[in-house]
């Protein structure tokens, strides 16, 4: 037995109340005295001042109730780490709210369920894993809604009207958002879930029946505030600091690649790529004038071997799974490639050099697992017995198989998995990357990561194993390529999401299943929602699509304000370059938004797959406006582990509406400049085509079918001078057409706009110009004076450029 914490005569009491008192709710705005609150339009950014505290069985948060019933064996420690407090103000008022749930058990153990008391009547939404590799959300009003396997829970509070009448008069009750993140507690990684007596709990596990506790006292981090995007920025910023194990996404070096279009193997020949398909589709997609800078070849490439697997036999569903890696090589159908008298490449380095210089890639990333192969590294091969690798059967928590079982666990669980030594890993990734280095290959993605929690036993258990893979990992990444060019992959567990110190790129949903009707409104919602929790610590990955496709413009739209990579799947000569374009720049660049894109924050509660009435909004900020993107997801799927006879029985109607405003947009004032913003927004639908000036908190409608959606780009009209207001929308014809403005700068009746880009450009402008240039050259455009669009053309293979625009 391993004795992990001190003895339970050591352990800190509970924090007693009578020193937390609050002061009296009457008193405070949202629980801040009102000075220290700061204004932002009618809401409010974080202004934190009390403690968490638990009185007469209560959790009270923010003067609230959170949790009533409390058990007596339940703890709450509030953090007051210098370095919580060292951050700078914003931070040191999140700390000063900040809090740890834990328990006590009367015996040691390596996994305990504990009470932690009753949640009802509130909004909520939680992020669960319904399978063991992804996580999708789930939304209620009490415990008895949260699944197992919960790693995000976020609660609506809506304050006392009374109350908030008395403070200042305000008609609308302020709100707050109580956040829950269950954490990592030494060798111990929590998760959250109701039970039908509506009583939340958390269940807390180390994975190795030798490691074994009694007492948790830091299992569920308890955070409050009145803006949910501050606060889960916050919050993951205070464990940042507090744990030590990740690092949030704003401290990671970014890959560059992540600015370039790509393509990847995968869903356009799946296990069977090969030299001339590459060839073939890099060849097609660049003579369509939409070139791919970086390319990702997927499973498929490696050498392996399959003993359940044999030649002129049929195989069985699933036992490509048992396939094991015999060397960090490439296999046979990428050494020796002749595909024509002037295409001969006698080494994958050869090849990759050769389809770079082609075809103009910048970067060319492979496919590993995290284990090496699906079934891991070959214990007998000569080339990786130095590994010492040995045959182990995943076992899975009782959380996981309480939801759908996976079919790649099922087929390692049967065959095994050729598990690394933990001594060696760090030589065996090292090996592997050099290996690729030195064949041209600029960086990797890395699959299957969650199942090191299945292999904790004997090893210290699943947060310790996890840990020391990802550091030998991260080490080599760091140590072999230029970039950071790592994307992780099948890792949504919070024993790798709080292990991430380097890697700075994850996919946040499950696979895009271009086959699977049901899942392409439930792949775009997924990715919205994870994101509130997992795009604090990487850069969302959207995954690949397929751009020719019945559903290729939701998911077109979606991706362009995700703030994440773009690459498809199309197989060769496949494409819908109408659509790519709307992507795409001529030199293979995008126009990435600079946050990971989430749902606004009047969706954070509905349901945007099956309650029958909710459109889905998701918002992001480029460097001088916003683009907004509203989807209808209802109708076309269900959610997995959910009865779908729960479903709103409206759930198929084709046309729903929803309101929009230019404050659905987060954090607006950042790109507006609060002294000369007029508080008015020029808003450009890309689907019509027009532009509409609206006032500060005036909405507009939109209606869409189902797997419709709709972009706007939303600029704030700023005054540069008593007569003069302008708005930069950016090239006309980009989903995200804002991402071409990099600045607006005013001197002596003259507008400088920089960016980059060719095409149509647009900006609102409350006069017309009396001439502009093109980088310093005179440039015809055009004035529409009945809404105020000014445009005129940047031309083809002019990537950067200043507009200057005279009154």
């Amino acid at each position: 037995m391993i004795l992990l914490s001190p003895p339970l005569s050591l352990r800190p009491n509970p924090i007693s109340s009578s020193s937390l008192s609050p002061l009296p709710l009457s008193l405070l705005i949202n629980g801040a005295p009102k000075s220290h609150c700061r204004a932002r339009g009618s809401r409010f950014t974080v202004c934190l001042a009390t403690k968490p505290l638990i009185k007469d069985r209560v959790l009270r948060v923010n003067g609230r109730e959170a949790l009533s019933g409390v058990p007596e064996n339940v703890t709450l420690s509030h953090i007051t780490t210098a370095a919580a407090r060292s951050e700078g103000s914003d931070s040191a008022s999140a700390s000063a709210s900040a809090s740890f749930l834990g328990a006590v058990a009367d015996r040691e153990d390596c996994r305990h369920v504990f009470k932690i008391g009753v949640l009802r009547d509130c909004c909520l939404v939680c992020l669960f894993r319904f399978r063991i590799f992804w996580m999708i959300p789930r939304f209620g009003n009490s415990a008895s809604d949260i699944p197992q396997e919960t790693q995000m829970l976020l609660l609506e509070i809506k304050e006392d009207k009374s109350v908030s009448n008395e403070v200042d008069g305000n008609s609308e009750d302020p709100i707050t958002y109580i956040l829950l993140l269950p954490v990592l507690d030494g060798l111990f990684r929590s998760s959250l879930q109701g039970n039908s007596s509506d009583e939340l709990e958390f269940c807390i596990e180390s994975g190795d029946p030798a490691v074994r506790q009694s007492q948790f006292l830091e299992a569920v981090l308890v955070n409050y505030g009145n803006n949910p995007f501050d606060l889960m920025k916050e919050s993951m910023k205070i464990l940042e600091k507090h744990k030590g194990t990740f690092t949030v996404r704003e401290h990671k070096k970014k890959p560059a690649m992540l600015d370039w279009f790509g393509w990847c193997t995968w869903d356009a020949f799946y296990f069977d790529v090969n030299p001339r398909g590459i060839m073939d589709g890099l060849k097609s997609l660049c003579e369509g004038g939409t070139p791919p800078r970086f390319l990702i070849i997927d499973d498929g490439w490696q050498d392996t071997e399959n003993e359940f697997q044999k030649e002129g036999e049929p195989s069985a569903e699933g036992s490509q799974y048992g396939a094991r890696l015999v060397s960090v090589r490439e296999n046979s159908k990428f050494r020796n490639i002749s595909l024509g008298p002037d295409e001969e490449f006698r080494s994958l380095k050869d090849f990759i050099t050769g389809i770079k210089k082609t075809f103009g890639l910048k970067y060319v990333y492979v496919w590993h697992a995290l284990m090496g192969y699906w079934g891991g590294v070959h214990w007998e091969a000569p080339e990786t017995k130095k590994y010492n690798s040995k045959l182990v059967y995943p076992i899975q928590s009782p959380g996981n198989l309480a939801h759908l079982r996976d079919l790649t666990m099922d087929c390692m669980e049967k065959y095994g998995i050729g598990m690394i030594n933990p001594d060696t890993v760090f030589e065996f990734y090292n090996d592997y990357h050099s290996y690729l280095v030195s064949q041209n290959v600029d960086g990797v993605k890395v699959d299957v990561q969650n199942v090191l929690e299945t292999l904790g036993s004997g090893y210290g258990g699943r947060v310790s194993l996890t840990s020391q893979f990802h550091d030998a990992l991260e080490k080599s990444i760091s140590k072999n390529f230029q970039d950071n060019s790592i994307i992780c992959c099948m890792g949504h567990n919070t024993d790798s999401v709080y292990s991430l110190k380097v890697s700075a790129i994850t996919r946040v949903s499950d696979d895009y299943m271009p086959r699977n009707q049901a899942s392409q409104t439930l792949h775009i919602a997924a990715v919205a929602f994870n994101s509130i929790f997992l795009g604090e610590v990487v850069i969302p990955d959207w995954d690949m699509f397929y751009s020719q496709h019945y559903a290729a413009e939701f998911h077109a739209a979606a991706r362009s304000l995700g703030g994440c990579g773009i690459y498809i799947s199309d197989k060769p000569n496949h494409h819908d370059f109408e659509l790519l374009k709307k992507l795409v720049l001529p030199d293979g660049s995008i126009l990435r938004a600079k946050y990971p894109g989430r749902p606004t924050r009047d969706c954070l509660f509905t349901d945007p797959v099956m309650d029958g009435k909710s459109l889905l909004k998701i918002w992001n900020l480029n460097a001088c406006n916003g683009i907004l993107g509203i989807f209808n997801c209802q109708g076309a799927g269900t959610w997995p582990c959910l009865d779908s006879s729960l479903s709103n029985p409206n759930s198929e109607a084709t046309t729903l509406s929803a309101k929009v405003r230019s404050d659905d947009i987060e954090y607006l004032e950042e790109v507006a400049a609060n002294n000369n913003w007029t508080g008015d927004c020029a808003v450009y639908s890309f689907n019509a085509g027009s532009l509409t000036r609206f006032p500060k908190n005036k909405s507009w409608s939109v209606t869409l079918k189902v797997l419709q959606c709709v972009v706007f780009t939303v600029s704030p009209i700023k005054a540069y001078s008593q007569n003069i207001q302008f708005a930069p929308i950016g090239l006309l014809k980009m989903y995200n057409s804002g991402g071409a403005v990099k600045a607006v700068h005013f001197t002596d009746d003259c507008l400088v706009v920089e960016g980059r880009g060719c095409g149509l450009f647009g900006a609102y402008s409350s006069r017309e110009p009396k001439s502009c240039g093109l980088n310093s050259e005179d440039k015809d455009f055009e004035f529409n004076n009945g809404n105020n669009l000014l445009t005129l053309m940047i031309p083809s293979g002019v990537d950067s450029w200043e507009i200057e625009i005279y009154f």
